[in-house]
């Protein structure tokens, strides 16, 4: 069982997290979300095409103008607030790696914490357990911050990815997180090359064997572009097809930009695996 907010999902539950990116810089959309009615626009859409959490960030992973703690919280506190306001019943998530954003969008009613760059801060999961919110444990090989991996290696990338993740869970939950509100995540491209996310897609296995649920972020990133040498805008068929792998491996929470696309992968993926009937079933019947 899964616990984020208000909502449980049962193992074998897909949900989807939709990103909404509070940056002027973000590398697929451009900003388009940074002003307010667009955002607001983006959740309600999303949340329409059945995505389950909102996952706000206000610094985009990938090097860029300094984002201060200060500017950070600017971004995102009052987004938190009115998104609280408008979707009672939404999981908002927060994508931050500090502490100080994570006490105050908490304040204003966040779910989740969506630690993406590892533990580098560790007092973001004590706020975590503090306020009885969720936390999103990553892989992100010992990278610092908005900064891209150089000629990372590992002697095993997926006994580092468990090693990482698990022990980070396992802290989570001994500083106060309730453990049915802690998922762990491979961190696809943090800290990693191509072929490292490609190989964590394909042991992912490995990770749902551990118990606690995966969430995966694959959508539209680098990995999926340079295996199929396509640039940002046309990687949505081969984030789909990382999509559905990964749903038959066991993934449970998806964190994406195509929210209806999405839906439809993981719930063909999910009628095949037996987890859930047709939506329709007249063929061969009439």
């Amino acid at each position: 069982m899964l616990r984020l907010g208000r909502r449980e999902f049962e193992a074998h539950e897909p949900v989807i997290m939709a990103i909404v990116n509070r940056t002027p810089d973000s590398f697929y959309d451009q900003g388009a979300t940074f002003r307010d009615e667009p955002a607001l626009a983006r959740v309600e859409q999303a949340v329409s095409e059945g995505a389950a959490i909102i996952d706000i960030g206000g610094v985009k992973a990938g090097p860029g103008e300094e984002v201060t703690a200060e500017e950070e919280a600017r971004r995102t506190v009052g987004f938190v607030a009115e998104v609280r306001r408008r979707f009672p019943d939404v999981i908002i998530s927060v994508d931050t790696w500090r502490h100080e954003v994570g006490e105050a969008v908490c304040e204003v009613g966040a779910d989740l914490l969506n630690d993406a760059w590892g533990g580098v801060d560790p007092r973001l999961a004590e706020v975590a357990g503090r306020y009885g919110v969720g936390l999103v444990c990553t892989h992100a090989g010992e990278t610092q911050p908005r900064t891209r991996p150089h000629r990372i290696a590992y002697d095993d990338v997926m006994a580092d990815i468990l090693r990482v993740a698990v022990g980070l869970a396992e802290r989570a939950v001994a500083v106060g997180v309730a453990r049915e509100s802690v998922l762990i995540d491979p961190g696809h491209d943090f800290g990693k090359n191509t072929r490292h996310s490609l190989e964590a897609t394909r042991r992912l296995g490995e990770m749902v064997d551990t118990g606690w649920p995966v969430l995966v972020s694959l959508s539209n990133k680098d990995f999926v572009g340079e295996t199929l040498d396509r640039p940002v805008k046309e990687r949505v068929v081969g984030t789909l097809a990382t999509t559905a792998v990964s749903a038959w491996l066991g993934a449970q929470v998806y964190r994406v930009h195509e929210v209806a696309e999405t839906r439809q992968v993981l719930d063909m993926v999910a009628s095949i695996a037996g987890h859930r009937p047709p939506a329709v079933a007249r063929r061969g019947l009439a």
